[in-house]
């Protein structure tokens, strides 16, 4: 059986450099060897061979080639989508993406309004806390007979730690009251007036105040031995 085997001159591919590759070992153009060969079927032998492509000209071929493969690819991605042209998949990705841009806005929009709300929350727990601590404060110093500006002077000078439980806040009012007890409604130590010569009620008097006349001292001896009768 005779095995059918393809025409020598048909090319069959190009190597890298362009050459063409024949089935044939020598089967370039320009070997010895093709003289010996029959010529192509419909072929004159007198005809020059066809030129061979050049290196950019191979190039270009390469390039729509690989375009026309990628469009090809894209074209039927986009059928398996169930989109007709390539726009409609475009416009639909860009609506995806506006899509999950407003949602993320909206997401952080709320986040952002929870997180004001704990701020809000967290002041007012802080004034209640500040508002008892000043009660339990306000309360003892009451206790102990504090009113009115008096009440508001002893506020200020309670000096104690914030988180201070009500046992130090008595302590310290009563400390304060042992200190101030004019605030408290009680009376501070009196002073004794004045006498007229400048010096405290009781005390000594005054220096040169008794001091004895010149001759005041033998005048006396005198009236006590008899010897004056006069005064």
């Amino acid at each position: 059986m005779d095995r059918l085997l393809p025409d020598p001159r048909t090319r069959v591919g190009y190597r890298r450099d362009g050459r063409p590759i024949f089935p044939i070992l020598g089967a370039d153009l320009t070997a010895p060897s093709n003289q010996q060969l029959p010529p192509a079927p419909g072929t004159d032998p007198a005809a020059p061979p066809a030129p061979l492509p050049d290196q950019d000209a191979l190039n270009r071929l390469l390039v729509r080639e690989k375009q026309q493969g990628e469009r090809a690819a894209v074209r039927k991605l986009v059928e398996q989508l169930g989109f007709t042209k390539t726009d409609d998949l475009t416009t639909f990705v860009l609506q995806q993406r506006e899509a999950q841009a407003a949602q993320l806005s909206e997401i952080e929009r709320r986040e952002q309004v929870a997180a004001e709300a704990t701020a809000a929350a967290q002041a007012r727990e802080a004034q209640a806390i500040a508002r008892e601590r000043a009660a339990v404060r306000r309360s003892a110093l009451v206790a102990l007979g504090a009113t009115g500006e008096d009440l508001k002077d002893a506020e200020r000078l309670l000096v104690i730690e914030d988180d201070a439980d009500e046992d130090t806040v008595t302590e310290a009012a009563q400390a304060l009251k042992a200190r101030r007890p004019e605030l408290f409604g009680g009376t501070t130590a009196a002073v004794p007036p004045a006498a007229p010569g400048g010096s405290p009620a009781g005390g000594p008097p005054p220096h040169g105040a008794n001091m004895p006349k010149p001759g005041q001292h033998g005048a006396d001896m005198a009236r006590r031995r008899g010897f004056l009768t006069s005064s």
